[in-house]
């Protein structure tokens, strides 16, 4: 992408993230800058502000079939909006049923649908999922009627503490989305980037075999 169209893009929602990335470059900067003093803690801010590229911008995001749009900074990831952001109408998010515990793309518990595709929300960008249809767990149930694999997972006792249990019911939605009659290995495949610290493992497992039936029929 040419410089000029760098130019262009940055005003308003749309933004290249070639551009908008150049922010996290900056960010390492002031981190292993360590100044030692106020002159060289000055000097190094200002080398700083002078780096091209965007560190915040107002983007758009497609959540739960609704549209928000939220003042961001190139490192914020999908995570931290769906729980922390507030939109420019001063509405917070507050999607909380998504789990932030290891945000490293390790446990699972941050786990949403993204086109229909489970991910890390921790490991996406918020800049990335624009243009995305965002789903989370919120969105399963209506009203006060659950989702079958919601139910599934009561009716077996698939949970202990229930920290895990939205990234693990997201994981099994994405999963029966694709396959609605998986094997108990598939099962186990398809639930495999998910981590129970209770060891609920085989109820889980239950649960969404049971809830595989019940929604084929």
């Amino acid at each position: 992408m040419s410089e000029e169209k760098d130019k262009k893009v940055q005003d308003g929602t749309t933004i290249s993230r070639r551009s908008f990335i150049k922010g996290v470059g900056t960010g390492v900067v002031a981190a292993t800058v360590a100044p030692t003093s106020l002159v060289e803690k000055a000097e190094a801010q200002q080398s700083i502000d002078e780096l091209p590229g965007v560190t915040e911008a107002t983007i758009s995001l497609n959540i739960n079939g609704r549209t928000y749009k939220v003042k961001v900074e190139s490192r914020t990831t999908l995570l931290s909006v769906l729980r922390d952001a507030i939109d420019v109408n001063g509405e917070r998010i507050d999607l909380t049923g998504t789990k932030q515990i290891c945000d490293r793309g390790e446990c699972g518990g941050c786990t949403v649908l993204m086109d229909g595709k489970s991910v890390y929300s921790c490991m996406i960008l918020a800049i990335d999922a624009q243009g995305k249809e965002i789903t989370t767990i919120e969105s399963l149930a209506e009203g006060d009627k659950l989702h079958p694999i919601q139910e599934a997972f009561i009716e077996h006792d698939a949970l202990q503490c229930g920290f895990c249990t939205p990234g693990f019911v997201m994981s099994a939605k994405a999963l029966l989305n694709e396959n609605p009659d998986p094997t108990l290995e598939e099962v186990k495949r398809g639930l495999a980037g998910n981590l129970c610290r209770c060891g609920a493992y085989p109820r889980i497992f239950e649960a969404v075999q049971a809830a595989a039936k019940r929604m084929r029929v």
